[in-house]
């Protein structure tokens, strides 16, 4: 025996944990031996000076590139509203803006812009209504709520006679294409003028498109 208590965590001392660190030890010595991957982050060597100041000169001038980049945009922006607005006038079909591009888009103009439509001389008949009403004789101020009544009317029943038929000639022509919203955008253009819509007509009136 001996004549001191020897510690227990000495005898007893796994030996996998001596095992362990002399394996860690050892790869770490072959790891420090070892050449770093040139694509690992830290693996690459530490640029020069000259080309640290060329990547610091870079990144100050990101600010004019962005400068330019915008500038370019602009440019690039201002042409694509001048094309827009000659085909607007033209009616070439690859610049119009995308609620009128597209052949059901076309057919719909022509549909309209091919017949007499109300609607479209609904503001001159308002300017009439309105002159009549402000003149203060009751006579002609009752024609005027009158007549009123009567273009309502008549540009309800009108409209809805153009949609009619316009729905049906595009199921005719486009059975399978999407035609959501044709018909609107149709009525839409029927309340202008002719010579004020955009795009410009394509066709004469009475012209079957």
């Amino acid at each position: 025996m001996p004549p001191y208590p020897v510690p227990l965590g000495f005898v007893f001392r796994s030996r996998a944990k001596e095992e362990k660190a002399a394996v860690a030890d050892k790869a770490s010595l072959t790891d420090s031996k070892q050449t770093r991957d040139p694509q690992a982050p830290k693996g690459r060597p530490t640029p020069k000076r000259s080309e640290a100041q060329s990547q610091r000169r870079s990144v100050a001038n990101t600010s004019m590139t962005r400068k330019e980049a915008a500038k370019r945009q602009r440019e690039e922006r201002r042409a694509a509203l001048d094309r827009q607005r000659q085909a607007l006038a033209s009616g070439d079909e690859r610049y119009l803006p995308a609620r009128d591009k597209g052949p059901v888009r076309k057919l719909a103009r022509d549909f309209i812009d091919s017949r007499f439509n109300i609607a479209e001389f609904f503001l001159p008949m308002a300017v009439v209504i309105l002159v009549l009403s402000m003149v203060r004789v009751p006579a002609l101020q009752t024609i005027a709520l009158l007549l009123w009544l009567v273009v309502i009317v008549l540009i309800v029943l009108d409209s809805f006679v153009t949609g009619y038929r316009l729905k049906k000639r595009l199921a005719e022509r486009f059975p399978d294409d999407n035609k959501r919203g044709a018909v609107a955008y149709a009525l839409m253009r029927s309340l202008q003028m002719r010579r004020l819509r955009l795009p410009k007509p394509q066709v004469k009136r009475g012209e079957r498109p």
